[in-house]
């Protein structure tokens, strides 16, 4: 291979002249959209722990309002019951895959819904997040539950949640 031939190869990109500004300018308004939904969301907020970040969503006000008069306010917050106790990662797993499904819900609806906006009043807690909130629960309560339990001869599973369903939001 000559010379020539080299520099001529070597100046050859893998997108031709214009398509690389019109994916410069593509990518630009991306990162301008994403920096622009970041902060007129507030997305680090949600990195915290206030309950108001939580009631901030329309659907979320009755729960807040019920958690506030209820028997945990003065106790717990919101990632105290719904997040796993132990380690960050699994943590912000946890906030991370509820605040996509949260986000894809207001935004584009919900499986089955009519369209766009038509996230349900009445929200729904999925098995994942049961068993996030039962393990909150006997990290807070586990001696009464281990009472129980050795009392009632039973060793299996408990869903705190299934017969306390509202205790948190009551």
């Amino acid at each position: 291979m000559d010379a020539t031939h080299a520099k001529t190869r070597k100046r050859r990109r893998w997108l031709p002249s214009p398509l690389r500004g019109v994916a410069a300018v593509s990518l630009g308004v991306l990162i301008g959209m994403s920096g622009f939904a970041i902060a007129y969301g507030d997305a680090p907020a949600y990195l915290g722990d206030d309950p108001q970040t939580c009631a901030s969503c329309h659907v979320m006000q009755d729960h807040y309002d019920r958690w506030d008069r209820g028997s945990h306010a003065n106790v717990a917050t919101c990632n105290d019951c719904h997040l796993p106790h132990g380690d960050l990662v699994s943590k912000y797993l946890v906030k991370a895959d509820a605040g996509a499904l949260h986000v894809s819900s207001f935004t584009f609806g919900t499986p089955g819904g009519e369209g766009f906006f038509d996230y349900p009043q009445n929200i729904v807690i999925r098995d994942s997040s049961l068993r996030v909130v039962d393990g909150s629960c006997l990290y807070c309560h586990g001696d009464v539950v281990e009472q129980m339990r050795s009392t009632a001869g039973t060793d299996g599973d408990v869903s705190c949640a299934r017969c306390h369903s509202g205790v948190g939001h009551r």
